[in-house]
């Protein structure tokens, strides 16, 4: 249980830390609270599609890997972003807490441009190297036991 919360919590500080950096993409707190519980709901979304759906799609793009020598993978991180903002615009979640918080890049959704390609793949680098360094961060709480 703790470790489905520490995940979510990188997630959210990783997808805050893409949010700021990306001009593309948005993913705007207003301070309240509503907001910030959104994040964490799309944080656990976001941590759901990469130990989930990634695997399998990893798994099936290995070919394709190998050819490319792995630059799939930027690909992939990037479908996986675009899926969680997929989800999240298709929740029911936004409308029960009366929000009028989006998340989006790019313009999708609801609209897919070139800018949405380019705004998550470099986004999912950013979120990749926030949660890198996170884990890095957290690696003596898995040594002592936590």
């Amino acid at each position: 249980m703790t470790e489905i919360l520490v995940k979510v919590g990188v997630n959210a500080v990783a997808l805050l830390a893409a949010a700021t950096f990306v001009p593309e993409v948005r993913l705007d707190p207003r301070d309240k609270i509503e907001d910030w519980v959104m994040i964490l709901l799309i944080a656990l979304v976001f941590a759901l599609v990469n130990s989930y759906i990634k695997p399998i799609v990893k798994m099936l793009a290995m070919p394709v890997g190998m050819l490319t020598m792995g630059m799939i993978a930027f690909v992939i991180n990037a479908l996986m972003l675009l899926a969680t903002a997929w989800l999240v615009y298709l929740a029911p979640v936004q409308s029960a807490l009366n929000s009028d918080f989006a998340f989006t890049i790019g313009k999708y959704p609801p609209s897919f441009g070139y800018e949405t390609i380019g705004a998550a793949v470099v986004a999912s680098v950013l979120i990749s190297i926030v949660a890198t360094v996170l884990d890095i961060l957290l690696l003596p709480r898995k040594v002592v036991g936590l």
